[in-house]
């Protein structure tokens, strides 16, 4: 495919043994399209998005990587990017997590007319107070699809981003990222938030959540925190959104034994 090629290419035209980052910009996807002899995307940051967060970058590139390692793509100021080797870079939902029911309080009109599965995701959470549920605060919806800049990153966007208090006074900025379909957990996403926290809201406390539609609907909220530079994830809890007469005695009663 030639989003492969491309970003193949940009790649190797900059890489050598040994390096921990590769830089390049935006006009360095064209350049490398032209000298391939395919066709320039009319969206290039699609190359971007793609292998962040739909498939992994080419095998080639993949093989330079050490066996505890992978490569990511970040954000290194206006339109420009790096390659970067970190522990991590996807976060996808634990196969043998406990699935917590939820009495599903989601209005039918606006599960009937959710125009995304990203979409939809976030409207669940909201009118469910998942976020509430799952780190045991007051939370409130400030602002959906931030798109702002971080300094020596660039544009950056938030899905959706709550602020909360809990019983002890203190406040919390909760950025929220969610995928739904095909789409993956980043990393980059939940450093960035970071960034963007102490940026802008350093007076609170910062507890990135992300978020994912799973099998059959179920929902995977992880909360993430940042150690020794890298992403690491705090919790994770699988809700699955239920009506009430769904939730049983015996899952009560498991819940109550597992708290």
């Amino acid at each position: 495919m030639s989003y492969d090629a491309i970003i193949e290419r940009v790649f190797f035209d900059r890489y050598q043994a040994g390096y921990v980052e590769v830089e390049f910009v935006r006009d360095d996807l064209i350049g490398a399209a032209k000298v391939l002899g395919v066709s320039v995307p009319k969206n290039l940051g699609d190359i971007i998005y793609t292998f962040r967060y739909r498939r992994p970058l080419p095998k080639a590139i993949l093989e330079t990587a050490p066996s505890d390692r992978e490569w990511t793509i970040r954000g290194s100021g206006l339109a420009a990017y790096k390659f970067r080797l970190v522990g991590v870079n996807r976060i996808v939902p634990t196969t043998m997590r406990m699935t917590i029911k939820i009495p599903d309080a989601t209005p039918e009109i606006v599960a009937a007319h959710s125009m995304s599965d990203e979409q939809a995701l976030l409207a669940r959470i909201r009118y469910n107070r998942l976020i509430d549920v799952f780190l045991g605060v007051s939370a409130y919806s400030l602002q959906n699809h931030l798109r702002t800049t971080v300094q020596q990153i660039g544009q950056i966007e938030v899905d959706e981003i709550y602020v909360a208090v809990d019983s002890t006074g203190r406040q919390f900025i909760l950025p929220v990222q969610a995928k739904g379909g095909s789409d993956q957990l980043s990393v980059i996403q939940s450093e960035q938030d970071f960034l963007w926290c102490q940026e802008r809201l350093p007076d609170l406390i910062c507890r990135p959540i992300l978020t994912q539609f799973a099998e059959n609907n179920l929902i995977a909220m992880f909360e993430v925190t940042m150690e020794n530079e890298e992403i690491r994830v705090v919790q994770e809890r699988h809700y699955r959104l239920v009506p009430a007469s769904e939730v049983t005695s015996d899952d009560l009663i498991r819940y109550r034994n597992s708290a």
